[in-house]
Order: structure tokens, then sequence, then C-alpha cells
């Protein structure tokens, strides 16, 4: 089985036949035990019908036990044999199967991982879920061909030959029979390909609305959009319902075809030797080794059926697949320049941005998508001619972007596990330096209140804090990062007036001497600030302190003003909730 800490290899994402191929040539030693395997079980198949018949024919001779002993027990034999190798030939299958399994899901995770920040820009997260649940799993089954698969076709050749031995007229309607119900049900396998796709695609867009609708129910409830987006959604589920079930309506006649048609090709070939031993052309055991090789073949038949069915959705599905896996991530400059190797100036012309060294600089605009925007670009999260020094940021290798320039979001995700290693993550920090940071972010309450403090359990995303507690906990990793530069996105926006002055206060003091950006429209968090962009439209329209600003650009004044009426409001709110506790939001936030 795969290691869950190995490398999974470079897959071929060429196409999804390659794709598939690659899966299959990562364990060939275990895809040819599991054909091995599957061809011994359909052979052991076939024999018995033929012991079944020597029984009959040299067995059944009036005092005469010892050929019937004797076939009795090879028959005997060759159940427990094909049992044994039965049980041995699905423990290999299983085994290709989650090989594939996890070695798919590493792949896509990893390519996740190299995408990073552009991966929201260029797939849907429905995309990644439905991979990851679902995909995986079709894709999985597809490779059952190598095991009975290989098998089945080996096993037909050898009744068939068999038959030959009885009856060439029954040999010749085999060898035509099978063919001609795989090529019935060889349309109806295009239909599939066809009806999945589009079911496939449906799927992963819903899967996607269902991740913002959880995310983002709380604000939808309060702007009075949860009716609509429940009939949209509604509506949404009904049209996959229907795409479910065409794909449903292919299924079960390629189903039952699996199973109908090789049945009434049994009953076709046991009433022709029925009519040839009833003319005395062939004995009564080889009438019945006759039917149990027409019984046979419905396994290797069946086989053929559901191989080409699951190849068929495996294909589907690797498409989408390799689709994912050829993206590449938005930043692909020469990187032939080091960083610089002292504290330098990041610029952004297309916004005017420039953030000197060891200063507080800030961001304020209407819009907080335009001066999150300005940090995507200072912290190579997307294309753009900023520059560190006299360095494009695009020709600088990203490891060292990352080693020295820490993007910290709002949004950012908190991973299952205690609250040490949330903050931590791979670094060893002592609990002076964890202290320290907890102070700064005015967090040691959320430490207080748990049971086991900083070793007590967070769950996925922190869904046993607050807004607030989550914002200020996030703010705590970004601080223990300790980065030269720190690129903040609206780190106070979720807490209240009182906790979110003595945050900026206490940032400011921990980063003295630190390059830090923050975007904020917070006059608390702007009056800290060395340096103060107000930005219009994407652009710099004014820079300066708070206080300069106040005076000097009436629209910077309005927005600062506005900021204030809505802290006073949150205060308000807020009487009831523990200082900090960021429970209460201003309408501005709920808007973002």
């Amino acid at each position: 089985m795969i290691d869950a800490y190995g490398d999974p290899g470079t897959p071929d994402h060429r196409s999804a036949g390659r794709y598939l191929w690659w899966l299959l040539t990562r364990q060939t030693h275990r895809a040819v035990a599991g054909a091995l395997l599957g061809t011994v079980w359909m052979l052991l198949l076939a024999l018995t019908p033929y012991l079944l018949s020597r029984a009959i024919d040299d067995g059944l001779v009036p005092g005469d036990t010892t050929a019937l002993t004797g076939w009795a027990a090879a028959l005997l034999g060759a159940g427990v044999l094909n049992a044994w190798v039965g049980t041995m030939r699905h423990r290999t299958m299983t085994r290709i199967r989650m090989d594939a399994n996890f070695r798919t899901v590493k792949v896509v995770m990893g390519q996740a991982t190299r995408l990073g920040a552009a991966l929201p820009r260029r797939t849907g997260a429905g995309e990644v879920v439905t991979i990851g649940v679902s995909d995986v799993q079709q894709i999985a089954a597809a490779l059952t061909v190598t095991g009975p698969g290989v098998g089945g076709a080996i096993a037909y050749a050898v009744v068939a030959f068999q038959l030959l031995a009885v009856s060439p007229l029954l040999s010749a309607v085999v060898l035509l029979g099978v063919p001609l119900i795989v090529l019935l049900v060889g349309p109806m396998l295009g239909r599939l390909q066809g009806a999945e796709s589009a079911y496939r695609e449906r799927q992963s867009a819903l899967t996607a609305r269902i991740g913002d609708l959880g995310g983002g129910l709380r604000v939808l409830n309060g702007l009075g959009g949860k009716e609509l987006y429940a009939g949209n959604f509604r509506r949404e589920s009904g049209m996959l319902r229907a795409e479910g079930y065409r794909v449903g309506t292919v299924t079960s006649w390629i189903q039952s075809f699996g199973v109908g048609l090789p049945t009434l090709f049994l009953a076709a070939v046991t009433w022709l030797g029925a009519r040839m031993t009833a003319q005395g052309t062939i004995s009564t055991g080889e009438l019945v080794s006759v039917y149990g090789y027409v019984a046979v073949l419905v396994v290797p038949v069946s086989f053929f059926i559901e191989c080409s069915y699951q190849i068929s959705r495996g294909l589907v599905v690797a498409r989408r697949i390799v689709a994912f896996l050829v993206l590449e991530p938005e930043s692909r400059g020469q990187e032939a320049r080091d960083a610089p190797g002292e504290p330098s100036t990041l610029r952004d012309p297309e916004s005017g941005v420039e953030v000197i060294p060891r200063r507080l600089t800030a961001l304020a605009g209407a819009r907080p998508a335009d001066t999150a925007a300005v940090v995507d670009r200072l912290g190579r999260l997307a294309d753009s001619t900023a520059t560190w020094g006299p360095a494009p940021l695009d020709e600088i290798p990203l490891p060292q972007i990352r080693a020295r320039i820490l993007v910290a979001d709002q949004e950012a995700d908190l991973f299952a596990g205690t609250l040490r290693e949330a903050v931590c993550g791979r670094q060893d920090r002592d609990d002076t330096a964890i202290g320290r940071a907890l102070h700064t972010a005015v967090a040691q309450d959320i430490v207080d209140a748990l049971p086991d403090g900083l070793d007590s359990a967070l769950e996925a995303q922190g869904r046993n804090l607050s807004g607030g507690q989550r914002q200020r906990i996030r703010l705590v990793r970004a601080l223990l990062a300790d980065p030269e530069v720190l690129l903040a996105v609206d780190p106070t926006s979720a807490l209240d007036a009182h906790t979110e002055a003595a945050v900026a206060e206490r940032l400011r003091a921990a980063r003295s001497g630190r390059t830090t950006v923050l975007t904020t429209t917070s006059p608390l968090v702007l009056e800290q600030a060395d340096t103060v962009y107000h930005l219009s439209d994407g652009k710099v329209s004014a820079v300066g302190s708070h206080a300069e600003l106040l005076r000097n650009d009436p629209a910077y004044r309005r927005l600062v003003i506005r900021d204030r009426d809505d802290d006073t409001g949150d205060e308000a709110e807020g009487d009831a909730t523990p200082a900090g506790d960021g429970g209460a939001r201003s309408s501005k936030e709920a808007v973002r």
C-alpha cells in the first residue's frame, strides 16, 4: 500500500487514459498478481463442469465407487482451492483500489498545495471536494479490470476451447453469442459517459454552493437573502436530481443487460444442448458439462460488462482530475534573482503603494477588496509588477518570499488539534514566546477560559471559538511566525472597540523595527500607523499620517467617521458580550 508520507510519484496527466494507466503501473506487481489470481479463479470455475461431467459419466457405474469417490474428491479440492484463490483475488484487488484511491488523493492535495493562494481563482472549492470525496472511489473501481477483467477474457477462451471438444456447433454459438452481447451494451456506454459528465459538472457546482451557503449563512440571514438563496439551491438540487435520474436510467439498462442477456444466452445454449442429447449427439455427462460451461460463462460476460461500465465512469472522472492537475500557479516568473539581503521597500505600481521597511503601514479603502488585492500582490499571491527593493517579486524564488513575507488572512484555515499546535504550527515555541504573542493579540483570556489551556482541543476551523476569538488566534499564529514583513488583512474587524484599541497599541510595540502592513478602516488602528494610504478604486488617492488625512482628505474623513459610528453601534450591541468576544459585528463587516 502507498506510504501515507511517501512520494506518490509524478502523474501522467496527458489524458484520462494515461492517468489510469499511470495508477496501474505504480503497482505493477500487485496488478500482475490480481490478473493471475483472477485468471486462476475463473479457470477453476471452468474446470468444475468438466470434473462434474467426468463424475457422472465415469463415476455413476453400479458397484464401482472408486471412480465416484475420486471425482468427488477432485470436485471438493477444486472448490476449496477456488475459495482460497477467490479470497486472495479479492484482497489483492482491494489493495489495488485503495492504492489508486490514496495515490489520487495525495496527488490532488499536492497540486492544491502547489497552487496555493491561486487555487480559489483557478477552480472552485466544489471541484476539489468532489474529486476527494466521490471521484477517487470511481477511479479506484475502474482498476477492477486488471483482475477479474483479464481473468474473464482468458476463461472465455478456455471455455470456448473446451466446448469445441464437446461440439463445434456449441462452441461456435458461444464464440459468436458472447461478443454480440457486448456489442449490444457498447452504445449504452457512450450514453453513460455523456450523462456522467453532465452529472459530474453539476455536482461540482452544487458542492461549491453548499460550501458558500455554510460559510455565509449568518450574513445571508442578516441581509434577508436566505430565502432567495435557498430557492436557488432547491432549483439547482432538482436539476442535479434530474441528471442523476438520467445516469441511473442508463446504468440500470447496462446492469440489466449485464445480468439478463447472459441468462438468456444460457437458456438458448442449454436448449440447444438438450436437443443434441435427445438426438444422441452428446452424452448426458457432456450435457451437464455444457450447462456448467455456459453457467460459468455468465461470470466473465458479466465482468466484461461491469468492467466496461467502470472504465467508462473512470474515464469521466479522470478527465476532471487531469484538468485539475494541469493547472499552473498564476505567478510564473523566471525566478532568477535573489531577494534583497536586507529589509527593502515593497512597491506596488498598480496601486501606488510603497511599504517602507521597519514601519507600520495601513491601507484604508471603502472597498475591502481593493486593499486585499494590494496585499495579494505584495505577498505574491497574484501576478503583478510589484517589486521588492530592485527586484521584481515574480523573479524572486517563491521559497525566499515565503520565508520572509507572511500574508495573514482573517479567513486563513485553523486545523483541528490542540490550541498550541494551531498557533505554533511546525515551529517549536516555548511558553514565554507564546505568552508574548497572546498578550499582543489580547488572547490570554481565550486560553484561560479553555479547560486545558494551550493543550485544549481546537475543532477544525476553530468552530468551538467565537469569530473574534478565531481572529485573535490567527493573529497569535502570525506573530509567532515573526516574519520580516507581515501583511495582515483586517486583523481586528471582528473585535469590539476596547479590544481593538488594545490590539492595535500592542501590535505596534511588538512589531517595532519590523515591517508591518495592515488593511483597516478602523480609526483605532489607523492612529497607530506611521503611514496611511487612502485607496480609491484601487489607486492611492492620498497618503500621510492618520491625523493629516483627517485634516486634508474629506473622503478619508467620511470613511473613518462612518467606521467610528459603526464601532459605536457595535459596542452598544455588545454590552452583554465579554470584552473581546467578537460576537457583535458592524453592518459594514457583514456586507464584507
